[in-house]
C-alpha cells in the first residue's frame, strides 16, 4: 500500500505538469521568448505574403500552422471598416497558430503613380514631389503623424513608404512623383519628415529602394535595370537619402532589384551580400530590418523562382522576403531543406530575432488592447493636406498679369478639359468648385487620355465663347502618349492663351514650350485640384517650387 502511495504522489507531482503544459492553454503572448519558437516558426518570421479581401481565405490555413510572419494587404476598393475586419480576420487566425504569435501587417501607403485613387478606406496622400515642392518638412512630418495614427487604429503596423530614390533621370519608367526630386538634400529632408512622423505614432517606415532607383531607365516589375551612373554620383547623389534615413533611425528599408556595376555586377542589389551586408549594414550601419522588394517581380526573376529569390535573399543578408502570392507552405518547407546546406541557420537565426523583437516594440505582445475608432483625425488630415497643397502646386511659367486671371465679366465662362482616367474624376471634380463659388458659368469635360475624334469635337465645343481655357495633360512618368500630345498642340494652336495643368509627372511640361501657362499639379488629388483653381483665380499665392530639372 505504502509503494503504491508514492507512486501516486510521484505521478501527481511530476508527469500531471507534463501533462498540463501539452494539452493546456499555450503562454501567454506576453511570456513567450524567441526560444520558444521551433526552427520552422523562426523561419516563417522571415516570410511575408501579400493578400487582399478577396484572397485571403487562401492563406489561412497556412497562417493557422504558423508559417507567416506578416502580410502585405494589396490595393482594394474597400472601406476602412472592411479592411480592419480583414486584418482581425488574419490575426485571428494566427492567434490559432502553435506559438499564437500575431502577424506583423504592412501596406503600400505613398503618393504616385504607384497606388489606386481608392485604397482601402484610407485618403488620398500627396504625391512626394508635391510634398517637396510645398517644401514644409513640419507640416509634412504632422501629415504623416496623422496619417500612421489612422493606420495604426485600423490593425497596420509597417508602411512601405517613403520613396526616397532622387530622381534625376526624367526617363524614369516607374519613380516620377514617387520621389521628392532630383536634389539629395530636399530627397534627404522631406524624406526624414515622413519617416519621423509615422514613426512618432507607432508606424514603421521603410525608407525605398536602396541604394537608389532614381537613375535607371527601366522598371524592375518588368525587367532588371543597371545603374546608369558611376560610382562617384552614386555616393553624391543616391546615397545620401538612406544615410539620413538610417541617422535619423528609420527602422526599415526595402532592396531594389537593380544590378549597380561598380559595387555587384553580378547580383541585384536584393540578392548582393556585397550591398545587403557590407554595404548597408557594415558600412553605413544599418541595424534595423532589411525588406525585399516583391519576389514576383522580373527585376528579381534572374534566380529562376520565388523561393529560389527568396533563398538568395536570406542569404544576402535580407531580413524579411516578400514572397508576394505564392503559397508560403511552400516558401518556408523549402527554404526550411536549405537551412544549414546553403542558408546558414545563424542567418534565419539573426533575422526571425529581429523580427520577433520588432513584432515586440510595435505592440503586438500585448494583449487585450482596447479596439480604437476607426474615425481618428480625418479632419485634421484633411487641413494639412490641403495646407501643403496650396504650397507646392506650381506656375512653372505665366504670362505677365494672366497668372493670377481676372475678368471684369460678371458671369465669366470657364472651359476645362482634363485628359485623365475617369477614376480621378471625383478628385478632379474640385478644380471647379472655386471658380463655381466666385459665380462663374463652368463647362467640364473629362476627356480620355488617348483622345479620339469625339473627344476633340467636344473640347473644341468646349472651348466656344469661353474666357478662360483649362487644358490638363497627363503623363505617368518618362513616356507621353502621342495622341494626347498632339490634341493639346491642337488646341493650343485654337487658342494661345490656355493655361497647361501637368496633373502627374512634370516632365510632360517639356512637350509643350509653345504653351506660356503651366501650373504643375504632381499628381491627382482633391487637395491639388482645388489648390490650382485658387491659384489661378488669385485666392491664394502660388508658392510651389519644381524639385526636378524642367528645361
Amino acid at each position: 500500500m505504502k509503494n503504491k502511495l508514492i507512486l501516486f504522489i510521484f505521478c501527481f507531482c511530476f508527469l500531471s505538469p507534463l501533462f498540463a503544459q501539452t494539452n493546456n492553454e499555450k503562454k501567454p503572448l506576453n511570456q513567450i521568448t524567441f526560444q520558444d519558437l521551433s526552427l520552422q516558426e523562426k523561419l516563417a518570421q522571415t516570410i511575408f505574403i501579400a493578400t487582399d479581401i478577396d484572397t485571403a481565405y487562401k492563406y489561412q490555413s497556412a497562417i493557422e500552422k504558423g508559417l507567416v510572419g506578416g502580410v502585405l494587404i494589396q490595393w482594394g476598393n474597400y472601406s476602412l471598416e472592411e479592411t480592419r475586419e480583414l486584418i482581425d480576420k488574419m490575426q485571428g487566425w494566427a492567434k490559432k497558430s502553435p506559438s499564437g504569435l500575431p502577424l506583423l501587417i504592412a501596406i503600400d501607403y505613398e503618393g504616385g503613380t504607384v497606388y489606386t485613387p481608392v485604397t482601402l478606406g484610407f485618403p488620398y496622400l500627396p504625391t512626394n514631389m508635391l510634398l517637396a515642392a510645398a517644401n514644409n518638412p513640419m507640416d509634412t512630418t504632422t501629415l504623416f503623424y496623422i496619417v500612421a495614427t489612422e493606420l495604426k487604429n485600423a490593425g497596420i503596423n509597417i508602411n512601405f513608404s517613403p520613396v526616397i530614390d532622387v530622381n534625376n533621370n526624367p526617363s524614369n519608367p516607374i519613380i516620377g512623383v514617387r520621389s521628392f526630386g532630383s536634389n539629395p538634400k530636399i530627397v534627404s529632408d522631406m524624406g526624414v519628415a515622413v519617416i519621423t512622423g509615422m514613426q512618432k505614432a507607432g508606424v514603421m517606415a521603410v525608407a525605398k529602394h536602396f541604394p537608389g532607383h532614381g537613375e535607371t531607365a527601366l522598371d524592375s516589375h518588368y525587367a532588371t535595370p543597371r545603374f546608369a551612373q558611376d560610382k562617384d554620383s552614386f555616393k553624391k547623389i543616391h546615397l545620401p537619402p538612406f544615410k539620413e534615413a538610417i541617422k535619423n533611425g528609420v527602422m526599415g528599408i526595402m532592396s531594389a532589384h537593380i544590378i549597380y556595376d561598380f559595387l555587384d555586377d553580378k547580383n541585384p542589389a536584393t540578392f548582393s551580400p556585397i550591398i545587403m551586408n557590407d554595404l548597408l549594414k557594415k558600412k553605413l550601419g544599418f541595424k534595423g530590418i532589411i525588406i525585399s522588394d516583391s519576389l514576383d517581380m522580373q527585376g528579381a526573376s534572374k534566380t529562376g523562382n520565388i523561393t529560389n529569390a527568396a533563398l538568395q535573399s536570406l542569404i544576402s543578408g535580407v531580413d524579411i522576403v516578400l514572397t508576394s502570392r505564392q503559397n508560403p507552405a511552400i516558401t518556408n518547407a523549402e527554404l526550411l531543406k536549405q537551412i544549414n546546406k546553403t542558408l546558414p541557420k545563424s542567418r534565419v537565426e539573426e533575422s526571425a530575432q529581429k523580427v520577433f523583437n520588432l513584432k515586440k516594440q510595435l505592440g503586438l505582445f500585448e494583449e487585450n488592447k482596447p479596439s480604437m475608432p476607426i474615425k481618428s483625425s480625418l479632419e485634421a488630415y484633411n487641413y494639412f493636406a490641403q495646407k501643403l497643397s496650396n504650397q507646392g502646386v506650381s506656375v512653372i511659367k505665366a504670362e505677365k498679369d494672366f497668372i493670377p486671371f481676372k475678368t471684369e465679366k460678371q458671369s465669366p465662362k470657364l472651359c476645362t478639359i482634363l485628359f485623365s482616367p475617369t477614376r480621378f474624376t471625383d478628385q478632379l471634380i474640385d478644380f471647379s468648385a472655386p471658380f463655381i463659388d466666385k459665380g462663374w458659368q463652368v463647362k467640364y469635360y473629362n476627356a480620355s487620355m488617348r483622345p479620339q475624334t469625339k473627344d476633340m469635337q467636344r473640347a473644341k465645343e468646349c472651348m466656344k465663347e469661353a474666357d478662360l481655357v483649362v487644358v490638363g495633360s497627363l503623363q505617368w512618368a518618362d513616356k507621353s502618349l502621342v495622341s494626347q500630345k498632339a490634341a493639346i498642340k491642337q488646341l493650343s494652336k485654337i487658342n494661345p492663351d490656355i493655361v497647361l495643368l501637368s496633373l502627374m509627372s512634370p516632365y510632360d511640361i517639356k512637350n509643350y514650350p509653345e504653351i506660356k501657362n503651366v501650373i504643375a499639379m504632381y499628381g491627382i488629388s482633391k487637395f491639388s485640384s482645388k489648390a490650382a483653381a485658387n491659384i489661378i483665380l488669385g485666392n491664394i499665392e502660388a508658392k510651389g517650387q519644381a524639385t526636378v530639372n524642367l528645361k
